[in-house]
């Protein structure tokens, strides 16, 4: 698979909240860093989604914003 995206962070999946559309998908990319990205209950059925399991956390963003306190 190619995809546009070039900012893709490889990990293992370690949590999946599922809710009544939406699942939460916790991906640790190493580092002590952790990924939660939310997509649809469909999505997680058609990726076969698992807990322990390889995938990728692809951020496609059009802007990146900053902020301090």
């Amino acid at each position: 698979m190619k995809i546009s995206a070039r900012n893709t962070l490889k990990g293992t999946i370690i949590e999946i909240v599922k809710g009544a559309t939406t699942s939460h998908v916790r991906i640790d990319i190493g580092g002590d860093a952790i990924v939660t990205a939310s997509i649809t209950n469909e999505a997680l059925a058609d990726l076969k989604l698992q807990e322990g399991k390889p995938a990728y956390a692809v951020i496609k963003a059009s802007d990146v914003m900053v902020g301090i306190d």
